[in-house]
């Protein structure tokens, strides 16, 4: 199916990763194995200047056909200006010739690319500045390649597109979860992905089905498209398939190259193009026609990524019943230890680029990585030590059941000690923004805690940071200077629609936890939110947090009073930006004017302790006690929707997105919801100061139902209470 001899050098990026004034990081997929040469250059009125910083580094073999590399280039004498629009050239030596960047990037099959949005062709981009006010941002989670309606990530190309050559363009780019689905895949893409996979690899992995004392081995062709859901849910034990939910893992990925794939396809046009595969999916097909303005986008921007649960599959580390059903299952731990591979090599890395440096534990795994898939699957010490790097809990040796071990009051997975850490920071002159991993370091509730939930301590809802990873993840905000704004991206909201929260807890009464995802919000533990708002407001007066996973958008501002204090409240802004492709009938309808008439979001209210933390919402309940703190909660509504550009050209889009029989529907006012985005859609962050006062705008982008494929814009302002200063 895949003819490689036909296909460019590079089969993905570059993408842009890690960019700060000391170094650069550009991550790429290649066919063959290669040392990589990087080279950042100043450039002047458009023009090419001076090599001011470079660095080189090999590609490491994780397929016959599989080489992949972040290349970080740094400089002892240089220090990049975030004045100044940079530009980065490759050169790429194989073992019989150096190819320069226009050639790797072609063949006799794909004659012209273009990453460039200059006539030198060469990719730029620019550092964050040193005022808050000219910081620009783009964010967005949730990218399903069949989901419905047409994939908002390649407005971000315009936005780079219409500001490349002035310091207004955008700085950077996050992407906070489910830039994959390796649950909810089509047929057509299942078929594209296992047969790119194993072409990629040059073996066929052996897939364990059975239990550890009785396991027979088979292939990945074995489970043909749509014929996937019993191996899914009996032998790998994964919930997305349970309560009449089949058609979530009829075609879920299990092999290691199923997953490597998938992230080629959805970054790449490439493998596409080069596939004989006839794409009859309206919604696939349109999402592959759009790759290029993707793939320019991410090659321009300083991108940065983070998992939530469909990097693995949906529910992943949910409650212990989950990791109980798929740890113990020699299926489900090979499927979820094949996704954290293909996550560390093809988003970690680019993260956290010291964490792959020699002698560091990513080394390491990329080494073990090697010779795992030189061994065609059979290296045993390679495959622990990937379990051990990325980290896999241990089995218990008597019940085969994953090791907890205590943390404070709760139970978490147990961890090798040099495990890879997937949360980061990424500090800049004028914020420090802190990643959140809400998966990995989930705190499991022990007998008596579970029983306020009414549940098993099994199903009960997890702190989605356990106390030391609570410590040790929001101490990286700690270090903000005065001068740096704070921004926590964590992929679960912190709050999310009172109808939504009202679900989730009549489903926990229920004991149906794996429906709804009951436990991945962070407020279905109060105790857990508690902690994280006093920690949190320890430090700062005045904090962003970004976030996605719920299939809408929307803007949202908490006050915190400290009581007993004369200080005034402190206040906290949610961004949430979901989905860039993955809009449902839910979320459409929930974005037009029937939510404003039939269930609009009332301000919420709550009391709060800080020994030990709790809080309560005082429209429920009354206590007699002294609270140390109180909130109040805010859904800011959105202001009136307006037209991109009227000059913008659409003709990359070739899907309508489908009409509707009710003309109502369709009539613009219907349409202008004043709460949420719940269609495609991607947002802009952006700040201004006037009058001492700092407003946030979040600008989200989507297409118009009244006048197809018209790119529309909807603006969230969100004022600051606390401008001056930034930390305590």
């Amino acid at each position: 199916m895949f003819h490689f001899s036909e296909l460019p050098l590079v089969l993905a990026g570059p993408i842009l990763r890690r960019t700060e004034p000391e170094s650069v990081t550009v991550w790429v997929a290649l066919q063959q194995a290669c040392t990589v040469n990087l080279r950042i250059f100043s450039t002047r009125n458009e023009q090419i200047g001076e090599c001011v910083m470079e660095g080189t580094r090999s590609t490491i073999a994780i397929g016959e056909f599989l080489h992949i590399v972040a290349v970080t280039a740094r400089s002892t004498e240089n220090v990049l200006d975030n004045a100044q629009i940079y530009a980065y050239d490759l050169q790429f030596t194989t073992a019989e010739r150096t190819y320069d960047f226009e050639m790797a990037l072609t063949s006799k099959c794909f004659l012209e690319v273009n990453l460039s949005y200059f006539e030198h062709q060469k990719p730029t981009f620019v550092l964050p500045p040193e005022r808050i006010e000219d910081l620009k941002f783009v964010h967005g989670s949730c990218r399903k390649p069949h989901g419905h309606g047409i994939d908002a990530l390649p407005i971000t190309d315009h936005l780079l597109e219409t500001t490349a050559s002035s310091r207004d363009r955008p700085q950077q780019l996050f992407l906070t979860g489910d830039q994959i689905y390796g649950d909810d895949v089509a047929d057509i893409f299942l078929k594209l992905a296992s047969s790119l996979g194993d072409t990629l690899l040059g073996w066929q992995e052996k897939l364990p089905i059975g239990q550890r004392d009785d396991i027979e081995y088979c292939v990945p062709s074995d489970f043909p498209p749509g014929q996937r859901a019993d191996t899914a849910t009996k032998e790998a034990g994964f919930t997305a398939g349970l309560r009449h939910k089949r058609t979530k893992v009829t075609n879920h990925l299990f092999s290691l190259g199923e997953y490597y794939a998938t992230y080629l396809l959805v970054w790449s046009p490439i493998p596409w193009a080069a596939s004989d595969l006839r794409i009859n999916h309206p919604n696939i097909h349109q999402f592959a026609h759009t790759l290029w303005k993707v793939r320019r986008a991410m090659a321009n921007i300083a991108t940065y990524m983070i998992f939530d649960d469909h990097e693995v599959s949906d529910d992943w580390n949910l409650n212990r019943a989950w990791c109980f059903r798929v740890y113990g299952r020699p299926l489900g731990r090979r499927v979820v230890q094949n996704a954290m591979l293909a996550y560390s090599v093809f988003q970690g890395w680019g993260n956290t680029p010291e964490q792959f440096e020699a002698g560091q534990s990513g080394e390491r795994l990329l080494e073990a990585a090697q010779t795992w898939s030189q061994s065609k699957g059979n290296d045993q010490n390679a495959y622990q030590a990937i379990a051990n790097y990325t980290g896999m809990p241990p089995e218990d040796p008597d019940t085969g059941l994953p090791r907890l071990v205590r943390d404070d009051d709760v139970m978490i997975l147990d961890r090798h000690p040099e495990t890879l850490t997937w949360h980061y920071s990424i500090p800049s002159s004028c914020h420090r923004i802190v990643v959140l991993d809400t998966r990995t370091w989930r705190g499991y509730p022990m007998g008596k805690q579970a029983e306020q939930f009414g549940v098993s301590k099994a199903v009960a809802p997890p702190m989605l940071l356990c106390p030391t990873a609570l410590k040790q993840q929001l101490s990286l905000l700690e270090a903000c200077t005065e001068e740096q704004f704070p921004i926590l991206i964590t992929p679960t909201n912190l709050f999310g629609l009172k109808i939504i929260d009202q679900i989730h807890h009549w489903q926990l009464r229920q004991k149906k936890v794996f429906s709804t995802d009951v436990g991945d919000a962070w407020n279905i533990d109060t105790s857990a939110l508690a902690r994280v708002l006093i920690t949190l407001f320890e430090a700062h007066s005045a904090i962003v947090v970004l976030s996605g996973d719920i299939h809408y958008s929307s803007s949202i501002r908490l006050s915190y009073q400290k009581l007993n204090y004369l200080e005034p409240p402190d206040t906290l802004i949610q961004l949430t930006c979901s989905a860039i492709k993955n809009e449902e009938l839910l979320t459409r309808i929930l974005h037009t004017r029937l939510k404003d008439w039939l269930l609009p979001e009332p301000d919420r209210r709550w009391i709060g302790w800080n020994y030990p933390a709790r809080m309560i919402e005082t429209s429920q309940n009354r206590f007699v006690e002294s609270p140390d703190w109180k909130c109040t909660l805010e859904w800011l509504r959105r202001r009136a929707v307006r037209r991109y550009s009227a000059k913008l050209d659409r003709s990359w889009v070739v899907v309508d997105s489908g009409r509707s029989w009710l003309k109502f529907w369709r009539w613009k006012w219907f349409q202008d919801g004043r709460e949420i985005i719940g269609v495609n859609n991607i947002a802009l962050v952006s700040f201004e100061s006037a009058s001492h006062t700092l407003t946030v705008f979040h600008n989200l982008y989507w297409f118009s139902r009244w006048k197809p494929l018209q790119i529309v814009q909807s603006r969230y302002d969100c004022g600051l209470d606390r401008p001056s200063t930034f930390t305590r």
